[in-house]
């Protein structure tokens, strides 16, 4: 996995509350977004379950249904998470990954997200829209940092 979208914020708070608020509370910031959904139907709710070394990250949908977005691979509170991120349209050699440091700067927490691997996915696969790979990392990286704009509101 070569190609990566790399977006960083900076938060009012310690590593460890940024990383608690990244994970336990992904539920409350994640907002779907019409280029990126997880699927038809939206994102549903996100959570790590179990929240944890050897966790995944899941959704819920309205209807009940529930489906694993990627395995969690790094779990240390305060330092690093990172996690598989399949769509259910992938195939079985499609795969990307996101890694999220967190990292004291004075008294506050860089926040910093790499999301790698779309270079796997190709351009005509739905979920790439048919965008060239530098134009699709470029609309991912402004969600991201919509994303963790709204995980900063609510701390």
């Amino acid at each position: 996995m070569s190609a990566a979208v790399i977006v960083a914020l900076r938060v009012a708070v310690s590593p460890e509350e940024a990383f608690t608020a990244f994970t336990r509370d992904i539920g409350r910031w994640w907002t779907s977004h019409p280029l990126f959904q997880l699927s038809r139907g939206g994102d549903g709710a996100l959570r790590f379950d179990p929240a944890g070394p050897g966790g995944r990250l899941v959704t819920r949908f309205d209807d009940g249904k529930e489906w694993e977005i990627g395995a969690v691979y790094h779990w240390l509170p305060g330092e690093r998470l990172s996690f598989g991120w399949r769509l259910p349209s992938f195939k079985p050699d499609q795969a990307t990954e996101v890694d999220v440091r967190f990292e004291a700067v004075g008294d506050e927490t860089r926040v910093t997200v790499e999301h790698r691997g779309w270079d796997a996915v190709p351009q005509k696969h739905v979920a790439r829209h048919g965008f060239e790979l530098m134009l699709f990392q470029r609309r991912l990286g402004e969600h991201w940092r919509g994303l963790l704009k709204g995980m900063e509101a609510g701390l």
